[in-house]
């Protein structure tokens, strides 16, 4: 068997779910202005809200324009968590996201990251996120937004808190399932890897 091809359109630079991606993280600086510079906590949260939807917009597009491509695949998701980062780490510090709660949420992000770059290192082949991975960043995604609202002086921002709450615990505690769930898949992919380089080798 010869070698797989590479996808059209993979090397695509310019499309729609890229330039979303790449607005999304130059809004990052914008949120934690408006937190922490400003204090308006509404509008910060209205814009984590809109910056967190924009994720399932870009992956809409590249799936059903057929956009998709590897930078993409790289943009995307790193977009993601640094926004994630960002919004954890502002609220922390504005105080409208509990340390402990927050801790709990940058930890298992550390150990993610540092994971996939050792794994990256060590010659295993891309692992994809898992829909308990997403579902529970998008529980997260949900909850950050809700929380700010629940500080703020909106009307019924105690209730929105509160739903907000109901979207974080369990989304915790998902990532961290999701988080175990993937190392199975990586002693799986550290082999494919390892397997690939033997068999160009040899």
């Amino acid at each position: 068997m010869g070698e797989a091809q590479p996808q059209p359109g993979a090397s695509r630079i310019l499309t729609v779910p890229n330039f979303v991606s790449v607005l999304r993280l130059g809004c990052v600086p914008v949120f934690c202005v408006l937190l922490l510079g400003m204090g308006n906590r509404a509008g910060a949260a209205i814009l984590l809200a809109v910056l967190g939807a924009t994720d399932w917009v870009d992956g809409y597009i590249a799936r059903r324009f057929d956009q998709g491509s590897e930078l993409g695949k790289i943009l995307d998701p790193t977009a993601d968590r640094l926004l994630f980062l960002a919004a954890a780490v502002a609220m922390m510090v504005d105080g409208a996201l509990p340390v402990a709660f927050g801790a709990a949420m940058l930890a298992r992000e550390a150990v993610v990251s540092v994971a996939a770059v050792v794994l990256g290192a060590l010659g295993a082949r891309r692992i994809d996120v898992t829909w308990t991975g997403k579902t529970a960043t998008f529980g997260l995604m949900a909850a950050l937004p809700l929380l700010l609202l629940g500080n703020s002086s909106v009307a019924g921002g105690t209730a929105l808190g509160g739903v907000g709450w109901g979207f974080g615990l369990p989304s915790l505690a998902l990532s961290y399932y999701a988080a175990v769930e993937y190392v199975p898949r990586a002693r799986q992919a550290l082999a494919e890897g390892r397997a690939r380089r033997t068999a160009a080798s040899s």
